[in-house]
């Protein structure tokens, strides 16, 4: 379930006018809590890989509902999706079929394969089934070109190779997100990624005493799971505090912040 974002503006514009410590109008709101967004999401990344070493080292609680780090990869499940991706002769290269920018990193590749052949002419499955899905290897641009060039390591239909990369600025295709290079091409080509989270906005129309009204068809909610509500409110009010210019929000703020994390992770 998602954050409601009126819920958390309307707790923050509580905790600032308690003690008449301010107010934030509703644009600056939606630049912080998009930062404050990004900030969480960013943290699941380098949180996962700590507690997978402790799976690892078996130190992990492995109770159900009780494991971090499980609870880690549940909150990064919404933003995972499988991605098609579409061919570019020009430029001889696939690319994401999404908006640009949003996605955050790729993960396992499966190249598809109609033809029964490899690109050296050599069949490497029967004709009666010629269709071939692969996880396709995701290399650095200079393992691939060592690799391509090897009798002993050249890609195949079954074990074909890929690496990413940018095409220039000024490309005729107008493409700016990563881009795959895939050995032996594929006929079509499908990657499971990781998703930025789009934008919150409490979206709103001004009353006739120019107030704000919450106008819920132009607002769009926070994508983290409902869990990260607090966290949301608390990253969203040690902003705010540097915007008012008020250390006692700033410090009690990152002080409620520190003591969540401690509490997740230990």
């Amino acid at each position: 379930m998602a954050v409601n974002i009126n819920k958390v503006y309307e707790t923050v514009l509580y905790v600032l006018n308690k003690e008449q410590r301010g107010y934030i109008p509703p644009t600056e709101f939606n630049s912080l809590a998009e930062l404050v967004q990004n900030e969480i999401f960013q943290s699941y990344l380098p949180d996962g890989n700590q507690l997978n070493r402790q799976n690892q080292n078996n130190t992990q609680n492995s109770t159900e509902f009780f494991n971090i780090y499980e609870n880690n990869r549940y909150k990064l499940a919404p933003f995972e999706r499988d991605i098609s991706f579409v061919y570019n002769n020009t430029y001889a290269c696939w690319y994401p079929s999404i908006a640009q920018g949003a996605i955050r990193l790729l993960g396992i590749i499966i190249s598809e394969y109609n033809s029964s052949t490899n690109n050296q002419g050599v069949v490497v499955q029967p004709s009666l089934n010629p269709i071939i899905r692969s996880i396709t290897e995701l290399t650095s641009k200079v393992n691939y070109e060592t690799l391509i060039r090897s009798k002993l390591t050249v890609p195949t239909q079954k074990n074909p190779l890929a690496y990413q990369y940018i095409l220039p600025s000024n490309n005729t295709v107008n493409i700016s997100s990563v881009v795959l290079k895939i050995n032996p091409t594929p006929d079509s080509l499908s990657v499971n990624c990781l998703l930025q989270p789009s934008t919150p906005s409490w979206g709103f129309q001004t009353g006739t005493l120019g107030q704000y009204l919450y106008t819920p068809n132009l607002s769009s909610n926070f994508q983290l799971d409902i869990s990260e509500e607090y966290n949301l409110i608390v990253g969203i009010l040690k902003y705010a505090g540097v915007i008012i210019n008020d250390p006692t929000v700033i410090e009690v703020a990152a002080s409620e912040a520190q003591q969540v994390q401690v509490n997740e992770k230990s």
